[in-house]
């Protein structure tokens, strides 16, 4: 049978999946933002929806540059240090835990409308769910693209048949009064129109799930991530205003239960039907979000362990179903304790969502300005071309102070969302720092390459600033010891000059199964080859005190990978074992055969340019 294309999510899917979890936020938003802003929080969401649409254009972005998923981690690590990845996994693991929390809270508690008998025990029955969902990720029954697409469009189509229920209800008249509340209530300061803009950020969490998407995404990703975005923006833009302005404004909260508002509106326009199959369809998706949140939980527990910032028995897998277990437990587990020490109070699980949610939007947002400046210069084909650059790197910029400006202000704000956000990322930066520790005293220091994309421009990174080009490309070949004869040779001849090592990946390598949804992809941590080669040219050039850097190119990645990365990167030499290829555009240079020890080497120097 043929295996299924792993790439295979093309925008309605990559949709269906983002809007399965941004698209539950309206289910709690309205009753959480009522409580803290009162008839303001339809203001503050229209608001708030302006960068909403800004940092869907990073985000597709980002989904595009990282094809192997990580979001956060990802962007963080290869635009600023590994321990930026590691912080960025943390604030997005804090996001994560409270998106499972509270997603299982809401769904029972819109389930109560329609099994009132279920009121007394909403506790109990979410902590069962997040159990039971635990159970599913232990057995390896994961949620498939097709499913969340059955389940978001029934979603999407609830909250739009209540957008014009109300509509129709309300009238042309009516409607345009509804719009006067945006402006009513108390008289806003400055400090109350910021704290209520930064609040409001709630109802767009689960934005990053396109980043985490990319290894499932169809070719060509510049058009899928962006035709997705698309979608998402025009649904959450239709839908996320109005029904927070309607719940609060045409609801009465103290005879109506803030939590179940979307539904509760579906049945003050057009009558119970509509009232108990919104709680129905909205109750399902939040599920699906919860069992979205433990999948994304457990993939980063994963993808920190292979830096060396988590402990590896996290990584261990069970005979029965090959799923990570250890990773699931825990996965599971916080969740839980979360449900149960804030005795299912969604106000409260509201609140603490801002330090991680802003805290993991500022740092993509921040490393991916980073990565946009260091390439300004890279690949210009023309004026029109530097425009568009200049202005997407200034609306960047502006979207990082607005989003940084609301997180700051919530730390403030809100500080039991900074407690317990701060709590989590210290108890896990003192983990990080103690396996790292301890995995480097059993062996040698990670290496973190360049991972190469298909004619990917390669910008080499640390702290935010772009390091010299490499002036010396040396080829490392699959066998470590020949490996160190190569480095050790290149450390002899470039005289203090920037050093890449290239790394082509063994075709055994290739990757044989389909990314599964949510799954962080990256080839180099799965190639013990690869990192035992790179180690030992990492140990000869640490010793040459060489300015070095490191490529990894995949398996699969096409043959003229090599010849491409020669001709953009440009190096003074490039020097390769002399296995019969050689390079394809020799003529641009001359020639050197030689020998270290008793390995045939091919020494290439370019030719200087001629003047005309």
């Amino acid at each position: 049978m043929r295996p299924r294309q792993g790439r295979r999510l093309g925008p309605f899917l990559c949709w269906a999946v983002v809007f399965a979890d941004i698209g539950t936020s309206v289910y709690y938003t309205p009753g959480i933002l009522y409580s803290q802003v009162g008839v303001h929080a339809a203001l503050f969401v229209t608001m708030t929806l302006a960068v909403f649409v800004l940092l869907c254009v990073k985000y597709a972005e980002v989904a595009i540059r990282y094809p192997g998923g990580g979001g956060v981690v990802t962007v963080a690590t290869r635009a600023i240090h590994p321990f930026a990845g590691l912080v960025g996994g943390l604030l997005i693991l804090v996001d994560y835990f409270l998106t499972a929390a509270l997603s299982a809270l809401s769904g029972v508690i819109y389930l109560t409308v329609v099994a009132g008998a279920l009121k007394p025990l909403v506790l109990a029955v979410a902590v069962a769910a997040l159990i039971f969902l635990g159970l599913l990720n232990l057995m390896g029954v994961r949620t498939s693209a097709q499913a969340t697409a059955m389940f978001a469009t029934a979603a999407a189509a609830g909250q739009l048949a209540v957008v014009v229920g109300v509509a129709i209800h309300l009238g042309p008249g009516g409607i345009l009064t509804s719009f006067s509340h945006l402006l009513s209530g108390p008289r806003l300061g400055p400090l109350g129109v910021l704290t209520g803009f930064s609040g409001a950020f709630l109802a767009f969490s689960g934005l990053e799930s396109i980043a985490q998407l990319s290894p499932a995404m169809a070719e060509p990703r510049k058009r899928v991530a962006p035709l997705a975005m698309g979608l998402v923006v025009m649904t959450v833009a239709i839908t996320s205003p109005l029904l927070t302005l309607w719940s609060t404004t045409l609801l009465n909260p103290t005879k109506n239960d803030p939590n179940q508002f979307v539904s509760l509106l579906g049945g003050f326009a057009a009558g119970p039907g509509l009232q108990v199959s919104v709680a129905i369809s909205g109750a399902l998706l939040l599920v699906f979000a919860s069992n979205t949140a433990l999948i994304g939980t457990y993939n980063v527990f994963l993808a920190l362990a292979r830096l060396r910032f988590l402990p590896s028995a996290l990584t261990a897998t069970n005979r029965w179903r090959n799923t990570p277990h250890v990773a699931i437990v825990v996965a599971t587990a916080v969740p839980v304790g979360i449900v149960v020490l804030s005795r299912g109070n969604v106000g409260l699980l509201g609140d603490l969502y801002a330090f991680g949610l802003l805290g993991a939007f500022s740092l993509t947002c921040i490393a991916l300005d980073f990565v946009r400046f260091n390439e300004r210069h890279v690949q210009r084909v023309s004026h029109e071309a530097v425009n568009v650059g200049r202005v997407r790197f200034i609306l960047g910029v502006i979207t990082t102070v607005l989003v940084s400006v609301a997180w700051i202000t919530n730390l403030f704000a809100k500080p039991r969302a900074t407690v317990f956000g701060t709590a989590v990322v210290v108890v896990g930066l003192a983990i990080a720092f103690v396996t790292y520790r301890r995995e480097r005293g059993r062996g040698p220091s990670p290496i973190f390459p360049h991972v190469y994309h298909h004619q990917h421009p390669v910008v080499f990174m640390s702290r935010g600033r772009r390091l010299p080009a490499a002036r010396v490309l040396a080829l490392l070949p699959h066998d470590p010891e020949q490996a160190e004869t190569l480095a050790n040779l290149a450390a002899a001849d470039t005289s203090g000059r920037p050093v890449a090592f290239l790394y082509i990946a063994h075709p055994d390598t290739a990757r044989k199964r389909p990314p599964q949804m949510f799954e962080i992809v990256d080839p180099y941590r799965d190639d013990t080859t690869a990192q035992e080669v790179f180690a030992k040219a990492e140990a000869a050039a640490r010793k040459a005190r060489l300015d070095s850097r490191f490529i990894y190119v995949p398996a699969g990645a096409g043959a003229t990978a090599v010849d491409w990365l020669v001709a953009h990167m440009a190096p003074e030499e490039t020097i390769m074992l002399d296995d019969g290829a050689g390079l394809a555009a020799a003529d641009r240079f001359t020639l050197e055969r030689r020998k270290a020890g008793d390995t045939p080497v091919l020494h290439y120097r370019a030719k200087p340019d001629r003047e005309d």
